[in-house]
Order: structure tokens, then C-alpha cells, then sequence
């Protein structure tokens, strides 16, 4: 039996295991079942040789900037066939509204894929009616057994400007007598000069550690343990992160923009505005001394967990494959329940 043919472009290709790769690589797995896939960096012309899986009925791709050319190559190529585009935070939060080749990507699709309930409020108003919600999912974990000694809140995220580690550090700072309320930091120094502010001050205070970049599992058992994940980004599409706070039972406390809320729910009380390092300091300093917050959030995120689940995002995804490719919806296979999760740095 024929089994239709797609390509997933991610611009972040396996060496560099971080979001976009794992996303890319998530999908492929959900795709595989139903259809044939081929994960690329880049789609050109020169793919269009059957022997190298080119003669796909369907482009995903990530990232309407950094997929741009392979975007306007595949329509170019193939007038015919579909073009489904996922948008990241710096799209949609940047890009999309001052890079042309970023405004061609959204003419030029089919289908768009926003990562978070508000996303699309972001797009030109042309643009949304052929834009989806597709919240990332994980496996659910259970929650590690956590002292009661001090608070220990966990950022992960790579060292760059996008995930605001600087008012991380600045919290830290503030909380330097506060030998109760811990703060670890994953990820690695993308940004040199942040990842010197960020050994500099493990080395002058002791309520802060650097812990670089670690291996998947070893980063979901770290948010297994934590008592709150810290996640002070600027710019944010729907970070994967979050989701497996929310799927681990790990309060979240977020910085108040789309890409957090559309995530977490427009209510979720445990927000400080962008850059506050001293709201963030504040949060931290309630959430150990107050007895009532973690629960109050708990109780919050146990609302949006279920909306996170493997099999509502596959199913979600082959919805949408299939209406593109012209199938009724409905019928096609799914990923197991609460399939394990890629390992990913973020």
C-alpha cells in the first residue's frame, strides 16, 4: 500500500538538541505510523530526486525565518503540494514583524502552527484563519519526594538574551541571605559573556548553581525534584520546559508574557512581569515562606496538565496532516499513551 510521503525541516538539526530539533523529531515520531518522513535541516531543488525521499506530498517546517528558503523552494518546486509552517517565539514575537523572508514563510504556507493559546493573536489578521493551536506535549512523571529544609527553584534554559538568565542571576543576588531558597541553573553558555555572569556568580555566592548543560533525563529529574521551575524568558513560543513542569507536578513561576501564559493560563497567579527581578525575588520568598502558594498553584496547573498529553498533540497533528493532504480527519494512527519524550536541552 502507497503510504504518502512528508519532509520535516528544522533548521536546529540533531547536533544541536534543543527545542526545535525535539519538536521535529517528536512529530516524526507521531507521523511514522501513517505516513513516510524524512527529518532535514534544509529543502532545496536538489531534493526533489525520489531517491533521496524529495518526492514528499507534504513540507513541515519549523521556523518561518530560519526555513525560509526551503519554504520558498518546495513552492516553487511543488506549487501543488501543501506547506505546513510551526512558528517560534522569535517569529512570532519578532520576525514575523520586521524580516521579510520570515513575511514570505506566511504567505507562502498552507497552514500555520502556533505552540500556545495566544500565538495567533500575534499574527497579521489575514494570516488566522489558517492558524492552529498545537500545544507540545511529554509523558507524565511522577513527583520526586522534596525536602523541607529550603526551596529549591530550578531555571532551565540556554544562556541567551531570548531566556533572560539576567534576571535570574539578579534574583539570586537579591536572595544572597536567604541560605533557605535555593536557585540551580541548566543549560548551556550559547552567550559567552552570560555564561561568565553566571560562573561568576556560583563562585561568589552559594544560593546559586551553574549546572551547564546535562542530558534530557537527567534535566526531567531535576524538575522532578524542584520545588518551582523558574522560567523568565522575553521572547517565548511555548517552551517545552514548561509542559514538563506541568507533566512532572512542579509549580511553575513565569514571566508574564504570550508564549508563557498561552501555557501555563491567562490566571496562573504565579507571574511576574518581564525582567522584575525583584517580583521574581518576591515570588520565591512567598512561595518558601507561605505555606498555601505552592499548593494554590499545584492546583492550578493540574487543570492544563491533561491538555499536554502525548496523544491529544498526535492526534491534534494528524488532524491536521491529513486535512491537508486531503484525507477525512479521523482514523489514523496515533503515538502510544504517554509515549516517552525525547530527550532535549533547552
Amino acid at each position: 500500500m502507497h503510504r504518502e510521503s512528508i519532509v520535516i525541516v528544522t533548521p536546529a538539526f540533531a547536533e544541536a538538541n534543543n527545542g526545535n530539533w525535539q519538536t521535529a523529531r517528536r512529530w516524526a515520531r507521531f507521523l511514522s505510523p501513517a505516513y513516510r518522513v524524512r527529518l532535514a535541516g534544509r529543502w532545496d531543488a536538489a531534493d526533489a530526486d525520489p531517491d533521496v525521499g524529495g518526492d514528499a506530498d507534504l513540507l513541515i517546517a519549523l521556523h518561518a525565518r530560519r526555513s525560509a528558503d526551503s519554504v520558498a523552494a518546495w513552492r516553487a518546486a511543488h506549487p501543488a503540494h501543501p506547506v505546513l509552517l510551526a512558528l517560534t517565539g522569535t517569529d512570532l514575537y519578532r520576525d514575523i514583524h520586521t524580516d521579510p523572508r520570515a513575511q514570505r514563510s506566511l504567505a507562502l504556507a498552507d497552514a500555520l502552527i502556533v505552540l500556545n493559546d495566544f500565538g495567533a493573536r500575534q499574527l497579521p489578521a489575514e494570516y488566522r484563519a489558517k492558524c492552529q493551536v498545537l500545544l507540545q506535549s511529554c509523558s507524565a512523571r511522577r513527583t520526586l519526594p522534596r525536602t523541607h529544609r529550603h526551596l529549591r527553584a530550578l531555571m532551565v534554559g540556554h544562556l541567551r538574551e531570548e531566556k533572560d538568565p539576567q534576571t535570574y542571576f539578579a534574583a539570586a543576588r537579591l536572595l544572597v541571605r536567604r541560605g533557605d531558597i535555593l536557585l540551580d541553573h541548566i543549560g548551556s553558555a550559547l552567550d559567552p559573556a552570560l555564561g561568565a555572569e553566571a560562573a561568576a556568580l556560583a563562585a561568589a555566592q552559594p544560593n546559586y548553581s551553574w549546572l551547564g548543560g546535562l542530558p534530557h533525563a537527567a534535566v526531567r529529574g531535576h524538575i522532578q525534584r524542584a520545588h518551582l521551575l523558574v522560567h523568565p524568558s522575553r521572547m517565548e513560543g511555548g517552551a517545552h520546559v514548561v509542559t514538563e513542569a506541568l507533566r512532572s507536578g512542579t509549580p511553575v513561576l513565569a514571566s508574564r508574557v504570550d508564549g508563557n501564559l498561552g501555557l501555563l493560563g491567562a490566571g496562573h497567579a504565579g507571574v511576574f512581569e518581564p525582567g522584575d527581578a525583584a517580583g521574581l525575588a518576591a515570588l520565591l520568598t512567598r512561595a518558601r515562606d507561605d505555606a498555601a502558594m505552592l499548593p494554590a498553584l499545584l492546583a492550578q496547573q493540574a487543570l492544563r496538565a491533561p491538555l499536554f498529553a502525548p496523544q491529544a498533540e498526535s492526534a491534534a497533528l494528524h488532524g491536521l496532516v491529513a486535512r491537508l493532504l486531503g484525507h477525512a480527519a479521523g482514523g489514523l494512527a496515533t503515538a502510544p499513551p504517554d509515549s516517552a519524550s525525547p530527550g532535549a536541552r533547552r
